[in-house]
């Protein structure tokens, strides 16, 4: 039971795939070190148990969206939300890490006191009520990015006038019957274009409505390779070298994309043609007005939206909406969609670090003010690393780097005899440009908020680096003891490490 009293070295936020990732490596490389995950909701998994719509599924390859330390031994690469659940499920289970798991603890606010060298944490207990209070001597965020409890819907003008079921994806009720219904699901990211294929299946009409069109490519849902090498090697050595081709792969894409922008469009174009056939106008319909990677590419596996597009089974409609009717859709065109389902697959709600409430010392944090130290850690804030995945790659390459890193912070703690680690800003860095969190990547779920999240600036370690190669080096490599963190005691003021 927790109680005011109780202090823990370590406390991970969220028991989801960064935070099973970041425990594993806890116990693998600071096993002196004792930990606990706080779980908001009573389950472990993250996106992957929140999720339920139809399809859902990664739209990365699982040998990268996959832990380092634990093959994808699965024959599908792009994997189904099942799957990745059963995985994030099946490493917790296996590394004794859902022991450490505290369920329907909702961390609110986290208060550092330079004094005790410690996080005052204050957590809602939803299992017993109430609030109540843990402390703890670092703090590991893995709550992800988004608000779970809300999605992105915009204010629809005659909303109040639709008679037909009205939903957001991230809240798809289990019951739902779409099988002979109208569906229109509005929106052109991945989760519209996971969710068309699947409702074709058994719906008697799906359109995707979409404002503006999105990049897309496709590619195998398996890996033959991969498969191949688990034929002859250890299923270790054969990851190792999936990942490392894929990786490889996604990189010089994601640079040629920035280098060459018009020869990458030209490439994409020639392959939507291809895959939809003659005729199909994927000018209006799939050729965006940004270039590749300006935002995020949307993944379609072995081609299936293109089938159902392609058998009719399917429409993309390309347009803005008037209002919401009571039977559907009118569009600023003049055409009505009928609807018996409107999905609004419109994004999510981004937050910082969880939505919780920080203070050092009695100063609430304002993260906007901050600057951002390697995209982990935030100028003036001790003991707090946060995971964020990358926008041009997986999303766990990064979130096992930045565990990787925390270790190596905590061991170097340990090992000179120090309490805190808190990223300062010299004096003569002050007046240095100042860019967004993450610069130069469009998507509008981010550009409503980044002006929350901290400023990163024109030299390193004060950036938010989105290079995989390059990263491997600054965290695993670099020097802990960069000149930008001051290291300090709990029994005295800062104090450099010699």
């Amino acid at each position: 039971m927790t109680t005011a009293t109780e202090r823990v070295d370590v406390v991970i936020v969220g028991a989801g795939l960064s935070g099973i990732g970041a425990a594993w490596h806890l116990q693998q490389h600071c096993p002196e070190h004792g930990y606990l995950i706080l779980e908001a909701r009573d389950a472990i998994g993250g996106t992957w148990d929140l999720f339920r719509y139809p399809g859902i599924r990664s739209d990365s390859d699982m040998h990268t969206l996959g832990y380092k330390f634990r093959p994808w031994r699965d024959g599908k690469a792009i994997a189904d939300g099942p799957a990745i659940r059963s995985y994030v499920r099946d490493t917790a289970r296996e590394g004794g890490i859902d022991s450490h798991i505290r369920f329907s603890q909702r961390l609110l606010e986290a208060h550092w006191d330079s004094g005790a060298a410690e996080w005052r944490l204050v957590i809602e207990d939803g299992k017993r009520g109430g609030q109540r209070e843990l402390r703890a001597g670092f703090l590991l965020m893995c709550a992800g990015y988004y608000r779970y409890d809300r999605g992105h819907t915009p204010d629809y003008p005659g909303r109040d006038d639709y008679r037909g079921t009205f939903i957001h994806p991230q809240f798809w009720p289990e019951e739902l019957a779409y099988a002979g219904k109208r569906v229109v699901v509005i929106g052109s990211g991945a989760t519209a274009m996971t969710l068309v294929p699947a409702l074709a299946e058994k719906a008697a009409e799906v359109v995707m409505l979409q404002r503006s069109p999105t990049w897309v490519i496709s590619r195998p849902a398996r890996d033959r390779l991969a498969n191949a090498l688990r034929a002859f090697l250890p299923d270790t050595w054969a990851y190792a070298l999936t990942r490392l081709k894929n990786t490889a792969l996604q990189q010089w894409f994601y640079r040629r994309s920035r280098e060459a922008p018009e020869k990458v469009r030209r490439v994409l174009l020639r392959r939507l043609r291809k895959a939809l056939g003659p005729g199909y106008d994927v000018a209006r319909h799939f050729t965006p007005s940004y270039n590749p990677w300006d935002q995020r590419l949307c993944l379609v596996p072995d081609g299936d939206l293109f089938e159902v597009l392609r058998a009719g089974r399917a429409r993309v409609v390309t347009d803005t909406i008037e209002r919401l009717t009571e039977g559907g859709v009118r569009l600023t065109s003049g055409e009505e969609l009928p609807a018996d389902i409107i999905v609004s697959a419109t994004g999510l709600e981004v937050e910082v670090l969880g939505g919780v409430r920080f203070s050092v010392d009695g100063e609430p944090v304002d993260f906007a003010r901050t600057w951002t130290y390697k995209g982990i850690m935030c100028s003036g804030v001790p003991n707090l690393v946060s995971v964020f995945g990358y926008i041009n790659a997986s999303w766990t390459l990064r979130a096992d780097l930045t565990a990787e890193w925390a270790c190596r912070l905590l061991k170097h703690l340990d090992t000179n005899g120090f309490a805190a680690a808190t990223p300062t800003l010299p004096a003569a860095l002050a007046t240095m440009p100042a860019r967004d969190w993450i610069d130069d990547f469009s998507p509008g779920y981010l550009a409503r908020v980044m002006h929350r999240f901290p400023r990163q600036g024109d030299r390193a370690p004060w950036v938010n680096p989105q290079d995989y190669r390059a990263d491997r080096a600054l965290f695993l490599e670099a020097p802990i003891d960069d000149d930008a963190l001051i290291f300090s005691r709990a029994d005295r003021g800062a104090d450099r490490a010699a």
